[in-house]
């Protein structure tokens, strides 16, 4: 267990996703999102794809453990729960695209995912129509797809709830609470497909340190009145990270 831990330490870029993964977890605990937009982009730069998706979700587990808490008091708990079972459905179908793929495939798709998503919000896009349970099953299956496939558990379900007018508290408590739910969902799939290794829980477990603690600054910095402050600062790191993992700087 000791040489794992020590083969972690050994991690080329350990320093740099430390940092990176720092900075998620301030912005995870304020806007209640981001963690795999601005980890994912950077991990792909160090570590394989699978690993770098194993890294996301075992992270997410240490800061749901943090920040579910106070988010499950706010939370709508049944569209939250109609969310997690669709995407537990379609988790498998995202790892099966990830074992086809190549890795800067993979990052691509990371990539392009997150700057369309980055457009949409910025750009004051609103979804008008109705939101039934058979629309709300079908965010879910496709964030399942999309977090099995690349990490970005948290994308669909985000614009789904940035696009809609509700309140910046509602929707950072949801969110919080689907990504916990999401991560533990990925987490036994490739547990259960032999996906996870020590070497990447070791390197988890001592990233979780700054993500924690980021996580809990991020919670105690949140104010539901500065919403439109939280949205910038979350739109300007998640386009830089964006932007610095893309392949084309390999």
């Amino acid at each position: 267990m000791l040489d794992g831990f020590h083969t972690a330490l050994a991690t080329p870029g350990l320093i740099w996703l430390a940092l990176t993964i720092g900075v998620a977890g301030i912005v995870r605990g304020f806007a209640g999102f981001g963690t795999a937009l601005i980890l994912v982009p950077i991990g792909n730069l160090f570590l394989s794809s699978a690993d770098v998706i194993a890294l996301t979700v075992i992270a997410g587990l240490f800061s749901g453990a943090a920040l579910v808490p106070r988010a499950l008091k706010v939370a709508d708990i049944k569209e939250v729960s109609i969310l997690a079972v669709a995407s537990a459905l379609t988790v498998p179908v995202g790892l099966w695209v990830l074992s086809q793929l190549d890795q800067v495939a993979i990052r691509w798709i990371a990539a392009v995912v997150s700057a369309l998503l980055l457009c949409a919000l910025i750009s004051g896009w609103r979804y008008r129509g109705k939101m039934d349970t058979a629309r709300q099953t079908g965010v879910g299956a496709g964030a399942g797809v999309l977090g099995g496939m690349t990490g970005l558990t948290g994308p669909v379900v985000i614009l789904f709830y940035l696009a809609r007018a509700t309140r910046a508290e509602v929707v950072r408590a949801n969110t919080i609470l689907y990504l916990a739910l999401l991560d533990v969902i990925i987490v036994a799939h490739m547990l259960w497909q032999d996906l996870i290794g020590f070497s990447i829980v070791a390197i988890s477990i001592i990233l979780a340190v700054p993500y924690v603690g980021g996580a809990r600054i991020g919670q105690a910095l949140f104010r539901a009145e500065y919403e439109k402050t939280y949205r910038t600062v979350a739109y300007t790191v998640i386009a830089l990270a964006v932007i610095t993992g893309l392949p084309v700087w390999d």
